[in-house]
């Protein structure tokens, strides 16, 4: 059976990008710079508002991305997440398809396929609307088990722990890697679902996880530590892998009780959408194909470094096979 270096589990959102007016936003009732959670109806009117004006399309939501960052360093990937019946998820099938990703979806008839519309003002300003849609409907039955056992790292979008039917798919992936021997990955997602279910990340991190990847201010909400080395360490405690991204400070990586300081790379931020799936992306590319944990994380820097530089969650400029066997012996 082919083997594949991370399966990824998440959300199928297709990001939709437009230019338009500060007058648009206004008639649309929606706030500026910030992603509002709307509903099938509403995501439809905004989408409406579009017509006509020139759009660019891609598969994106948090977990697709770093899937997409895997395949596009040369890794192998698949992914399992739902998508609706019609144009916009035959599209999502399509992008993911043709960075050689492997994913089979039955689309379900209930849902559109989930969207994030992202408004782009003069100001550089990215205004979201993210509409579930079927994502929202994931369920453990799903989860394929051949793809789990084929994996190296099954790689779980935190955000499916929010929804009754989607944390049981989680869950369902989470155990089948065990059965497998197949290593987990975790992401946090967001400082608020922290807050949410802060025990139950917990008992993940201490239970099935073995890569945990965290921002600072989540991991500072995890463990109650102002200090992000000490976050670092409490997390470490339990989990057997650590990747806590400080921004442009750089990261933290913990190993086999070892701490692994990152540099940050002096670049101007455009855009930070997805650097934190970058990261993630660029680090399970590298420890699945030879790399150790310090250079794994110089990589990962190196990546969210570049992707924040540019406009979107894709890598503009990809790294040559050169630059990475440069990063894999950086002393």
């Amino acid at each position: 059976m082919t083997s594949y270096d991370v399966l990824g589990v998440g959300n199928a959102l297709v990001d939709i990008q437009a230019r338009v007016e500060d007058a648009i936003l206004g008639e649309l009732a929606i706030d500026k710079g910030i992603m509002t959670l709307v509903d099938d109806q509403q995501q439809a009117s905004v989408l409406n508002r579009l017509n006509g004006r020139p759009l660019n399309r891609c598969a994106g939501g948090s977990a697709a991305n770093t899937i997409v960052a895997v395949a596009e360093f040369g890794g192998t990937a698949a992914f399992i997440a739902k998508i609706g019946e019609d144009e916009v998820g035959d599209f999502f099938l399509k992008d993911m398809r043709d960075l050689g990703i492997k994913i089979d979806i039955d689309p379900t008839p209930a849902a559109p396929t989930g969207t994030c519309a992202v408004l782009i003002t003069d100001d550089a300003q990215r205004t979201m609307m993210t509409n579930l849609g079927a994502s929202a409907t994931l369920q453990a039955t799903d989860i394929d088990e051949s793809l789990i056992k084929a994996s190296k790292y099954v790689y779980v979008e935190g955000y499916l722990l929010t929804g009754e039917s989607t944390k049981a798919a989680a869950y369902r992936a989470m155990d089948l890697a065990k059965q497998h021997g197949v290593k987990v990955a975790l992401t946090a997602s967001d400082p608020f679902l922290v807050n949410m279910i802060r025990d139950e990340i917990w008992d993940l991190i201490t239970g099935p996880v073995d890569l945990f990847f965290c921002n600072e201010e989540e991991a500072k909400s995890l463990t109650g530590e102002s200090d992000p080395i000490a976050c670092a360490a409490k997390i470490h405690q339990h989990a057997e892998n650590v990747a806590l991204t400080l921004g442009a400070k750089g990261s933290l990586v913990m190993h086999g009780g070892e701490a692994f300081p990152i540099e940050g790379v002096d670049v101007k931020a455009i855009d930070t959408t997805g650097a934190g799936d970058m990261y993630a992306g660029a680090m399970l590319y590298a420890i699945t194909n030879g790399m150790d944990w310090r250079h794994a994380g110089h990589l990962a820097s190196q990546a969210s470094a570049r992707v924040v530089s540019q406009m979107g969650a894709r890598l503009d400029q990809k790294f040559t096979a050169a630059e990475i066997q440069a990063l894999s012996i950086l002393s």
